[in-house]
């Protein structure tokens, strides 16, 4: 088997309208589609034969830079209700989402102001692939874990110095 591309991202929320609230008004994703759904697939796909679902599909604007078919899927449980379980990020099972920002400052001000729990402020990448960048974890309303990653600065070359001057 080989996978072909990334579909959506898939996050069960105990509250829809206040987790769409959050990514659509805070985090500047947009709203595609919502519905109501307990069809006789998806209780076999969810693997409940009682399951009852409120669903909404996210994504970044058209246009916006990085912009992609990539999706983040929102599922509230009508049926069966679940409970919360330990979402700390140790836990095995616990995954997160990283969003790119450009200034990832300005982000952190920003969200921190309107009530939004951070784990941290900003820090620097010291080591790896992303040294240079700078990242932040925080939360949604249901404690999964986000992230905000600030790309490293591109080392300016000669000839981007040179197109840059002309």
């Amino acid at each position: 088997m080989k996978v072909a591309e990334l579909f959506h991202t898939g996050l069960t929320v105990s509250d829809l309208d206040r987790s769409i609230a959050f990514y659509r008004d805070l985090l500047g994703l947009e709203l595609v589609s919502q519905w109501d759904s307990g069809e006789p697939y998806l209780r076999t796909v969810v693997g409940y034969p009682d399951a009852e679902l409120r669903i909404a599909l996210l994504r970044l604007p058209r246009g916006s830079v990085g912009a992609s078919g990539h999706h983040i899927e929102l599922l509230e449980y009508r049926a069966p209700r679940g409970v919360r379980g330990d979402a700390r990020t140790f836990n095995p099972g616990n995954a997160h989402i990283a969003f790119m920002v450009e200034d990832l400052d300005a982000a952190y001000a920003d969200l921190k102001a309107k009530g939004v729990r951070f784990k941290s402020a900003p820090v620097g990448i010291t080591h790896g692939r992303n040294r240079g960048a700078k990242a932040v974890y925080f939360l949604d309303p249901d404690d999964i874990t986000l992230e905000l990653i600030q790309p490293a600065p591109r080392p300016v070359t000669e000839a981007h110095a040179g197109q840059r001057a002309g």
